[in-house]
């Protein structure tokens, strides 16, 4: 039975959610220091993906090491993917000052948090429509 429910486990480029919303969160955990370092920046500002990435990272963390709780930390973690995709749209008030390291982690956030949680949902979805075919 456990075989049965790995194989029809929702995936993306053949990982799992909480696989990839591990490696999302890493990605913007080190996204948010190597710009914040790159671009010599003294505001904490420039530090926000990588306080959207911890919960994330944290969240896929204990969705892959606790699968009975997988659910509601799958949820935050989408939760934070859906700041970081709002967060991300002051790219659109800021593009005119033209492309820098705090315009283009404002982009880096809108497509990347849009991304993550449009597979997220998918897999909500995918999961639900399994729970009611059992």
């Amino acid at each position: 039975m456990n075989e049965k429910k790995t194989n029809s486990e929702f995936k993306f480029l053949g990982k799992s959610i909480p696989t990839i919303t591990i490696f999302y969160g890493l990605f913007l955990i080190v996204w948010g220091i190597l710009v914040s370092f790159l671009s010599k920046s003294e505001s904490v500002t420039s530090y926000f993906p990588s306080f959207l990435g911890l919960p994330i990272f944290i969240s896929g963390l204990i969705a892959n090491n606790i699968p009975e709780k997988r659910k509601s930390w799958m949820h935050i973690a989408v939760t934070f993917g859906l700041l970081s995709a709002l967060g991300g749209t002051r790219f659109f008030m800021k593009m005119s000052d033209g492309i820098n390291y705090a315009t283009l982690s404002m982009l880096m956030l809108f497509l990347t948090g849009t991304i993550f949680t449009f597979i997220c949902v998918k897999s909500f979805i995918r999961s639900r429509k399994a729970r009611e075919n059992s």
